[in-house]
């Protein structure tokens, strides 16, 4: 990998530790302030959110070649991530029958957030 590959690959990851940090805030806070189940539930979705970005980093990662292959490659990328996003969800809430449903949602939110606050930071 040359090192412009390597430049434009990193803020890639950088959006990836970043979810993984505010998943992690976020399960805490909700572990401390509530109960161990909200903060599993909240843990959880937000893991959802950083394994698809994750997914999607390493697929776009160092491709490079002309705009219509680099396109392909982010648009079977976004496919994968959305993919391995819904098949997570479901399965989530068929293994993990007493999950707290706002709380899932809220991990999987705070974790998506992270690209807007992606734009501030990295």
């Amino acid at each position: 990998m040359s090192v412009s590959q390597q430049q434009t690959s990193k803020p890639i990851f950088k959006v990836v530790v970043l979810q993984a940090c505010l998943v992690l805030a976020v399960a805490s806070m909700a572990t401390f302030f509530s109960d161990g189940l909200r903060g599993l539930s909240a843990g959880i979705g937000g893991a959802i959110a950083v394994v698809g970005s994750l997914m999607y980093a390493l697929l776009v990662s160092g491709k490079t070649g002309d705009a219509a292959s680099v396109m392909k490659a982010h648009f079977v990328a976004e496919m994968v991530k959305i993919f391995i996003t819904v098949v997570l969800f479901v399965l989530a809430l068929l293994l993990f029958h007493s999950a707290s449903m706002v709380w899932l949602i809220a991990g999987f939110a705070v974790a998506t957030l992270a690209y807007w606050l992606a734009l501030l930071f990295v």
